[in-house]
């Protein structure tokens, strides 16, 4: 506990924000990490609670409840509140491969379950980790550490994404050999081209990888398993090969209109954008936003990314439909803690859209109903219903503008290619399905799979989780020689 009634006395203070007419101009990052003072300060914000409900990382009503990876929050904070920074890097670290992916991009629900939340502000989680990781950086402290001795075993990692690469940081240290194959031209999954550059600048990316591969990470990009690299040769040349595709099969809208051009997955969106950034890349004419009204259909973080992107492209306007209602201001009965708490905020986007363009783009129990096109093939227009439960079939009908429309509804589980390469069954909700969960394995002897492809499209920490016991069950296979299907 860092100082007593911490929680109660000393007012709650996140990381602060790039002014809105500044950062919108660029694609750097739009948070400014607290100052030394202000983090020890809000470490003793951290109360000596009797079960520190911020690490318990579990599933309560469909929702993330603490943090999965099991941080060691309460350790860390008190260290920090000391001085020893050093020391709360290693605590840090003995739970999280990558503390600068999830400082950035994730959600924070452990800042939703944290014990002071109850009775006063939660402690700034997510602020106080960001300091930790960027001082380990700046200090030197992070360094290659290759493991001292190999145990001659090959493992095959499917998917750069967060969860395959903590599957093969994990492996690599017990001292297993590990190749990582990526599709793409470059290592790192959606964390490289998913998400904007202004919440996770590519060279902390590129930092991170570079320092696998100095500790013996081996990455083959350009690979397309199932295609350009056959499964046969993978099983022939690994010990275990672990499917970490990730969950990239878009929500699609079966609606009149969907074939028109300008209607394209928000991903494809947001990896032409990221591309553009990165490479100079020209953008395609229904990747481009600039002098376009733009439509968002689909209420969550994806598509915040889009309204964030269009803003910085130069559009004309933005709206962004939702199918649920406005969340309230506090916790709902039926939200209590300490679950991640469903209450209003205005995040980024929602910021620079109310400064640069003079209105919040959200709207809400909007329900698409059709496209409309021009004479040349192009959407134009949008007509909506409502979702409303007590609304009539013809009330809340609206026309809207639209050059450009953004479908970001969610994820439909694992791509079919590798996993049909594999022979690997999923279910309807194209989870890949396990002969058993413990372990990690599928139904296929030595094929096991993690992350969004075994368990959904999800949070970054739930990735890294899925990772590091993946690793764990893999590496028991090949020491036990254990086989689900014995």
């Amino acid at each position: 506990m860092g100082q007593l009634m911490g929680f109660m006395n000393i007012e709650k203070k996140n990381q602060s924000e790039r002014k809105t007419v500044e950062r919108v101009r660029d694609w750097n990052e739009y948070k400014i990490p607290l100052r030394e003072k202000e983090v020890k300060k809000q470490a003793a914000r951290c109360m000596d609670c009797g079960t520190p409900y911020c690490q318990i990382g579990t599933m309560i009503n469909r929702g993330t409840t603490g943090c999965p990876i099991h941080n060691l929050i309460p350790e860390w904070n008190d260290l920090v509140y000391h001085g020893l920074w050093k020391e709360a890097y290693e605590r840090l670290a003995k739970t999280n491969n990558f503390p600068e992916f999830t400082s950035r991009a994730c959600p924070a629900p452990c800042e939703g379950s944290c014990t002071a939340g109850f009775v006063s502000d939660s402690v700034s989680i997510k602020s106080i980790e960001r300091a930790i990781i960027d001082r380990a950086f700046e200090e030197g402290w992070i360094v290659p550490k290759p493991p001292k001795r190999r145990t001659g075993k090959k493992i095959a990692v499917i998917g750069s994404g967060p969860a395959g690469l903590a599957c093969a940081d994990q492996l690599n240290k017990i001292g297993h050999e590990v190749t990582v194959f990526e599709r793409s031209d470059r290592p790192g999954g959606l964390l490289m081209y998913g998400i904007p550059s202004m919440k996770i600048e590519k060279d902390v990316v590129d930092r991170r990888v570079q320092l696998l591969k100095d500790e013996g990470i081996h990455f083959e990009t350009n690979a397309n398993v199932g295609n350009t690299i056959s499964v046969a040769s993978l099983k022939e040349a690994y010990s275990a090969v672990i499917l970490c595709t990730g969950a990239g099969k878009h929500r699609e809208v079966s609606l009149e209109g969907r074939a028109l051009k300008g209607i394209s997955p928000a991903m494809d969106y947001l990896i032409a954008s990221n591309r553009n950034q990165l490479y100079g890349e020209p953008l395609a004419d229904d990747f481009d936003a600039k002098g376009k009204n733009v439509i968002v259909i689909g209420g969550g973080d994806t598509g915040e990314d889009c309204v964030a992107t269009a803003i910085r492209q130069g559009c004309k306007s933005v709206v962004q439909f939702g199918k649920h209602g406005k969340l309230p201001a506090k916790r709902a009965e039926n939200n209590p803690w300490p679950e991640h708490p469903n209450v209003f905020s205005v995040d980024y986007a929602y910021k620079e859209a109310e400064e640069v363009l003079g209105n919040d783009p959200r709207e809400y129990y909007v329900e698409t109903k059709k496209f409309v096109g021009n004479d040349n093939g192009h959407v134009k227009e949008l007509l909506t219903g409502s979702f409303k439960k007590d609304a009539k079939d013809t009330d809340d009908h609206k026309t809207w503008d639209a050059d450009l429309v953004l479908i970001a509804i969610g994820f439909q589980g694992a791509e079919d290619q590798v996993f049909d390469a594999f022979d690997v069954k999923r279910d309807s909700s194209g989870r890949v399905i396990e002969a058993d969960t413990i372990r990690y394995q599928t139904s296929k002897d030595g094929i096991f799979a993690a992350g969004d492809a075994r368990r959904g499209a999800s949070l970054i920490v739930w990735a890294i989780e899925e990772g590091r016991r993946a690793a764990a069950a893999v590496d028991l296979y090949l020491d036990k020689k254990l086989s689900v299907l014995n």
